[in-house]
C-alpha cells in the first residue's frame, strides 16, 4: 500500500489539483512509487488529501494523459511510467518483482491495516497489545538517564550475549520467577520477537512443525512460516493447552517445539493451572519436546500474584524463556532476553552478532539501571494498579452493553479480554465499519483463520473515555445500529 504523507496547501494561487499531480509526478519519479504500484482509491486518495473526490478525479485524469497512470474498469489506477520511462528507452528495474519475490511473507492484509492505522490520532485502539503513554514512566526514564552519567564504562559494541552488567541484573531478577541462570546462560535481544526470528533461523531445520496453542499470537505472524516452518495449533481449555491433544500432535507432526504463553495468554488472557503445568511438562520431557515459553506478560498479574513459569520448575534444560521488558516499561527500549542451555544461547548469540551486532548499548545500560535500582518493582506495582482499575472500567462497560451480545472471561493479568460473541459475524465487515466509526479493532481470525466469533479487546492503550466510547460505537454495530 502506498503512503499518502502529505496534504496540498489550500491557500496557494496553484489549483490544489495541480499540486496532487505534481505530487504524484514526484513520487514516481522519485522511484518511491514504481511502475504497477496500484493506487489507493479515489475516495481513499480523497481521505488522505482532505479534499473533495471530484478534485481527486482531475488530478487522476491529468495523470493519465500525461502517461504517469494507468486506470482500468475494477482494479483501479496503476503507476504505468516514471520520467525514465518516458524519457528513455531502458526500462527502470522492477521492484515491485524484487518484492513479490522476497523470501520473508508479507502480513496479512488486516495486519497491514491495523499496522497502518494504529498511528493516526483519529482511530481509537481497542486491541493495542501496548502500554499507553500515560502508563509508561517518563519522567522516573528522565531521571535513570541522567543518573547514568559516568556510569556508562562501554558504548561500542556489546559482547555477543549482551551488556554483562545486565545479564547479570536480569540474572538476579528472574530469582523472583523463580529462575535460576548464570549471565552465561542469557542473552540480551532487542525484545521478545526477535528472539522468536533468531530461533527460527539459528537451531531449528527448515520443514520443522512448531507446536502452540490455538488460538495464539503467533499466528498472526508469518515470521516462523518465512523460514520455511509449519505452525500446528493445539486446542485449549479453561486451564490451558491440552497435554493429550498435544502428545498426539507432536507424534503425527514429528514437531520439533512447542511455543507456548503460560501466563496470561495473547490473546485469551488463560493462564495454564498448576496441575496443566505439571502435565504439560511432563507430556514435553516424555516426548523430548523442546519448549519455548514466552513469559513477557508474567509479571502484570492483577489480583493476586500469577503461577510460575514452566522454566521455574525445568530440571533438565527443556524449557527455553523469553523475557521482556516492552510490555512492562517501555516498548521503545527494545530489550528483551532469552534464557536456555549455554550452547544454545552461544549459538543464538553468534547468529545475532551476524544480524545486528547486539541491542542497543545505550538502551542496555538504561535497562540495567532499572533492574539494580527499586524503581522497576515500584512502577510495576503502580502499572498493576493502573491495569486492575482499566479492566475492571472495561468490564463494567462490556456488562453494560454486551451482556447480551457476548461472552467473556475477567482476566487476572496481562492485557486483554477475549470476547466470544453469541453470533458469528463477518469479522473482515466489522473491522472494516468500525474503522469508518473511528475504532480500530483486533479481529479473532488474525489468531486463528477460522474464528468468526472472537474479538481481542486492550484495555491497556486506549484511555477511558476514548475505551467506553469504541465499546459503546461497537455494540450499536453488532446490533445493526451503527
Amino acid at each position: 500500500m502506498l503512503t499518502i504523507d502529505w496534504k496540498p496547501d489550500k491557500s496557494s494561487d496553484i489549483p490544489i489539483y495541480a499540486q496532487i499531480v505534481a505530487y504524484i509526478k514526484g513520487k514516481i519519479a522519485g522511484g518511491e512509487w514504481p511502475i504497477n504500484s496500484k493506487l489507493p482509491t479515489q475516495r481513499a486518495l480523497a481521505q488522505a488529501f482532505d479534499v473533495n473526490r471530484s478534485t481527486v478525479v482531475t488530478a487522476l485524469e491529468e495523470l493519465k494523459a500525461d502517461g504517469f497512470i494507468e486506470a482500468t474498469v475494477g482494479s483501479g489506477s496503476v503507476v504505468s511510467n516514471n520520467t525514465w520511462s518516458l524519457l528513455t528507452t531502458a526500462p527502470p528495474p522492477n521492484w515491485l518483482g524484487y518484492v513479490q519475490a522476497g523470501a520473508h511473507l508479507p502480513n496479512s492484509p488486516t495486519i497491514q491495516d491495523i499496522n497502518r492505522y494504529e498511528p493516526d490520532p483519529r482511530y481509537i485502539r481497542l486491541g493495542t497489545g501496548e502500554l499507553s503513554p500515560s502508563l509508561i514512566p517518563v519522567v522516573e526514564m528522565e531521571e535513570v538517564m541522567a543518573s547514568l552519567q559516568g556510569k556508562m564504562t562501554h558504548l561500542g559494541y556489546s559482547e555477543p550475549k549482551g551488556l554483562l552488567p545486565l545479564r547479570q541484573a536480569i540474572s538476579n531478577h528472574l530469582r523472583s520467577r523463580g529462575i535460576e541462570a548464570s549471565p552465561a546462560s542469557i542473552l540480551v535481544v532487542s525484545g521478545a520477537l526477535q528472539a522468536l526470528q533468531l530461533i527460527s533461523i539459528g537451531i531449528l531445520h527448515r520443514g520443522s512443525a512448531i507446536l502452540l496453542e490455538q488460538p495464539s499470537y503467533l499466528f498472526s505472524l508469518p515470521l516462523f512460516q518465512s523460514s520455511g516452518m509449519r505452525l500446528v495449533g493445539v486446542p485449549m481449555d479453561a486451564e490451558g493447552i491440552s497435554p493429550q491433544v498435544l502428545t498426539r500432535q507432536k507424534q503425527a507432526h514429528n514437531a520439533a517445539l512447542l511455543y507456548t504463553i503460560s501466563t496470561y495468554h495473547n490473546p485469551t488472557g488463560i493462564s495454564l493451572s498448576e496441575n496443566r503445568r505439571e502435565e504439560v511438562l511432563v507430556a514435553c520431557e516424555r516426548e523430548r519436546l523442546p519448549v519455548l515459553e514466552d513469559d513477557v506478560y508474567g509479571e502484570l498479574w492483577l489480583d493476586e500474584p500469577g503461577p510460575l513459569p514452566l522454566k521455574a520448575r525445568d530440571q533438565s534444560g527443556l524449557v527455553l524463556y523469553l523475557g521482556s521488558l516492552s510490555k512492562t516499561l517501555s516498548p521503545g527500549l527494545r530489550i528483551g532476553w532469552i534464557v536456555g542451555p549455554e550452547p544454545v544461547i552461544e549459538r543464538l548469540a553468534d547468529v545475532k552478532m551476524q544480524t545486528d551486532y547486539g541491542a542497543s548499548a545505550i538502551s542496555q545500560w538504561v535497562a540495567t539501571e532499572w533492574l539494580t535500582s527499586e524503581r522497576y518493582s515500584r512502577h510495576l506495582d503502580q502499572l498493576r494498579a493502573a491495569l486492575r482499575h482499566r479492566r475492571d472500567r472495561m468490564c463494567e462497560w462490556l456488562t453494560r452493553w454486551f451482556d447480551d451480545l457476548a461472552d467473556w472471561r475477567i482476566p487476572h493479568g496481562g492485557f486483554y479480554i477475549w470476547i466470544r460473541l453469541h453470533q458469528a459475524v463477518s469479522m473482515r465487515k466489522l473491522f472494516t465499519e468500525a474503522l469508518a466509526k473511528g475504532v480500530l479493532l483486533n479481529p479473532g481470525f488474525v489468531y486463528d483463520q477460522t474464528d468468526s466469533h472472537h474479538l481481542r479487546l486492550s484495555y491497556v492503550y486506549a484511555e477511558e473515555a476514548d475505551m467506553e466510547r469504541a465499546l459503546f460505537v461497537l455494540s450499536q454495530l453488532l446490533r445493526g445500529k451503527g
